[in-house]
């Protein structure tokens, strides 16, 4: 055949015989038509399946021959990601061994099991005896109060649980996962505390977004690591682990939120804990929203973010809103006898017991959302009770630039202005977002006069605050009153304010 250009092309042998020469001249076959890699011993046939990484590769071998079929229900790890419950279950249930070193399973989130369902699952996965295993699996959420039970595994060292929406308990004829290691329980619901008194060699336990948890109960003389990850809302903290290395926790704190910790090894800690407005108070009209524990080698931090309750918002907008404030000054009008709150209440004086039972803490940083009110005495309570403190950063949030009303309970206690507390140990102070109002430039006076020892005192301005207003003006006049303290002034974009 002659092409445009003039060359010829050449046409090879008919289809036929082109199959029949690459028979017989490729390696992978002799001169009997049988290819070699079937012929190979199954050892080395496992290790090419193996090497699929996936159990649903493995069995489309079969296709291939007859010495393929079957091979890889003895394979030692398996892994079926992506096929649907009633493949899945006709898969698991042709497994010829049961000493596997992995099972892997991943349900689509499409598909969803019945509580019913997924504890044939684990049965099933259990009878398997896998060394490593991994359930992912979604329940159906009507089936969220029907228990699902555990089974043991008795070779299992590591095993992670995320069966979404459903209710794990352990096995009701008891018994222990004798040589469990690692243990991670995700999206269901479980009492982490008789699971781990099943544990004996535990190790690490990882808990995230579950619910029901109750009171987060962790008694183990060899656990070492122990995640609590979005985990809704828990009443407490129960931890026994004289082991323990390392603790990170990221929670919402119920209302009789108690901490019972023992765990004297601990070097690597975070707590993140948000918490309800009801729940642990400042004092009357502050609230505490976010507290942040941590330690980073031998250091320890504590960060609070504080805020005003809602009804404090509510009387804030009423005293900008006139219209409104005849309307809240009937509905808020004490009743004959009826006395106002103490500053003070039984909630603070809980929060304060709390506080003092906190590791020594060097580093404290504070986020206060003050809407405008004054946040001294507040702060002078709170430095009462952290008074082996070397660091502070104090962060100013006001979201609008009012003033708080006349009479208003923030600033009630006038003598905040005179009280002297001990603050030896500090040494840096950092504030940001100051606006250099009259109970600012006191608060600064006060930490001056009660820090003797403060080495270095680091302020920045709020952004519609010029160097040159009278507030700004008073802070550098107590930076030169104060030689023997570096100080630093600078603006919201970042200058350097020069007040010598």
């Amino acid at each position: 055949m002659e092409l445009r250009s003039g060359r010829t092309l050449r046409l090879g042998p008919p289809l036929g015989a082109r199959r029949s020469c690459r028979q017989r001249t490729c390696p992978c076959y002799d001169t009997d038509g049988v290819d070699h890699i079937s012929g190979l011993p199954d050892d080395l046939l496992f290790q090419v399946l193996v090497r699929l990484r996936c159990a649903r590769a493995a069995a489309h071998t079969s296709l291939l021959s007859r010495r393929w079929r079957g091979l890889w229900r003895h394979l030692p790890e398996l892994s079926f990601r992506g096929i649907t419950p009633g493949a899945l279950d006709t898969a698991l249930a042709q497994i010829a061994r049961t000493d596997l070193c992995l099972l892997d399973i991943d349900v689509p989130e499409s598909h969803r099991y019945s509580a019913a369902g997924v504890a044939s699952l684990l049965r099933t996965a259990a009878r398997l005896a896998p060394v490593v295993l991994s359930a992912v699996v979604r329940g159906d959420i009507d089936d969220h109060d029907i228990p699902v039970e555990v089974p043991i595994f008795d070779r299992a060292t590591t095993m992670k649980l995320d069966v979404q929406n459903l209710y794990q308990i352990p096995p009701a004829q008891g018994g222990e996962f004798t040589v469990l290691e690692k243990l991670s329980i995700s999206l269901c619901r479980v009492n982490c505390g008789f699971l781990v008194a099943q544990c004996p060699c535990l190790r690490v336990l990882e808990l995230s977004c579950c619910w029901g948890l109750g009171i987060v109960m962790v008694h183990s003389t060899t656990i070492e690591e122990l995640d609590v990850d979005g985990s809704g809302w828990i009443s407490g903290i129960d931890i026994v682990a004289p082991m323990l290395k390392k603790f990170t926790m990221s929670i919402t704190m119920d209302m009789d939120f108690n901490i019972s910790f023992f765990a004297p090894m601990v070097k690597d800690l975070s707590w993140w804990c948000s918490c309800d407005f009801r729940n642990v108070g400042l004092s009357e009209f502050w609230r505490l929203s976010q507290l942040n524990l941590w330690r980073k080698e031998s250091i320890w931090g504590l960060h609070l973010t504080i805020e005003m309750p809602v009804i404090a918002m509510l009387e804030l907008f009423v005293s900008w809103c006139p219209k409104f404030r005849s309307e809240w000054s009937g509905l808020t009008r004490l009743e004959p006898g009826q006395t106002e709150p103490n500053f003070e209440t039984d909630v603070d004086r809980d929060l304060k017991q709390q506080i003092a039972q906190l590791p020594n803490f060097s580093d404290l940083r504070l986020y206060i959302v003050t809407w405008g009110h004054v946040f001294g005495a507040m702060m002078l309570n709170l430095l009462g009770i952290c008074t082996g403190i070397q660091s502070l950063k104090l962060g100013l949030e006001r979201f609008k630039r009012k003033a708080c009303p006349p009479n208003c309970h923030c600033d009630q206690l006038q003598d905040w202005r005179n009280e002297n507390i001990s603050l030896m140990a500090l040494e840096k102070v950092a504030m940001e977002n100051l606006e250099g109002s009259r109970h600012e430039v006191d608060f600064v006076k006060i930490v001056f006069r009660c820090a003797p020892l403060m080495k270095r005192m680091t302020m920045k301005l709020a952004p519609e605050v010029l160097p040159s207003s009278r507030g700004c003006k008073e802070i550098c006049d107590i930076f030169k009153a104060n030689p023997s303290v570096k100080c630093y002034l600078y603006s919201s974009c970042g200058e350097r304010v020069v007040y010598a």
